[in-house]
């Protein structure tokens, strides 16, 4: 009997779905933000460490994760409960932990195919973080 791509994925390890969904997120936000906002290379790289940095997608996985899935809260806790080898050195560790089940869903989704709900997921995500940018910007008006 062969197993299918999501039992596959369900039984890899949690960080290498992270490191799967680090990349996904990582180049969604990026073209997210060369189509919003022109800029430098550099500005860019600038703007996009808000969203990708661990305390973001710490509030990112509170806020969504009572909108998880069964499988995705089944991977979202494995990457939280993780043991994380390096934290880097500008990041909590209860964040890190938050940021690494985050990606990990990422990661699986990606992995299993799962686009329309990963595109629905990281969109989320990325107005979790814009919004006190737009409020900001609306109180400029």
């Amino acid at each position: 009997m062969t197993m299918n791509m999501v039992d596959e994925a369900r039984l890899m390890q949690p960080a290498v779905l992270a490191f799967m969904g680090d990349a996904v997120f990582d180049l969604f936000i990026r073209e997210r933000l060369i189509r919003r906002k022109p800029a430098t290379s550099h500005k860019l790289h600038i703007y996009s460490t808000d969203y990708v940095k661990a305390a973001s997608q710490a509030k990112i996985s509170k806020m969504l994760m009572d909108h998880f899935t069964q499988d995705e809260a089944y991977i979202f806790r494995r990457g939280r409960n993780t043991k994380s080898t390096t934290i880097p050195k500008h990041a909590e560790v209860q964040d890190y932990k938050y940021a690494t089940a985050f990606e990990a869903v990422l990661g699986f989704l990606y992995l299993t195919g799962q686009q329309e709900r990963l595109n629905s997921l990281m969109e989320q995500a990325a107005l979790i973080i814009e919004k006190p940018e737009m409020e900001t910007e609306h109180e400029k008006e």
